[in-house]
């Protein structure tokens, strides 16, 4: 028997998409726009704290302005505050160390 003339029989047809994979697929993206809908509006909740909550929370006021007007409807904003928030403990950690 020569080389070419084995095959190796190899099952790639798609299997089919099951009924909960592709509920799944639709919902996704879905539920992405409602949590960001239901974080958009904690942030803005964020805006009747005063400055010194604010603080203790490692955010100011313009990080939360930033945050509402540089993400579109769609965005969730809340990324952009966590990052705020851990850029200026950051901040303050090397200020510490320098002092």
């Amino acid at each position: 028997m020569r080389m070419i003339d084995q095959t190796l029989e190899l099952d790639c047809a798609k299997q089919p998409v099951s009924v909960s994979a592709r509920l799944a697929g639709i919902l996704a993206p879905l539920a992405a726009l409602f949590r960001g809908y239901r974080n958009r509006r904690a942030i803005n909740g964020l805006t009747e704290l005063d400055d010194y909550q604010l603080r203790d929370i490692g955010l100011t006021r313009a990080d939360i302005a930033s945050a509402l007007l540089t993400s579109t409807f769609f965005e969730d904003p809340s990324p952009q505050l966590t990052d705020s928030a851990r850029r200026r403990w950051r901040l303050s950690i090397f200020r510490s160390y320098i002092d």
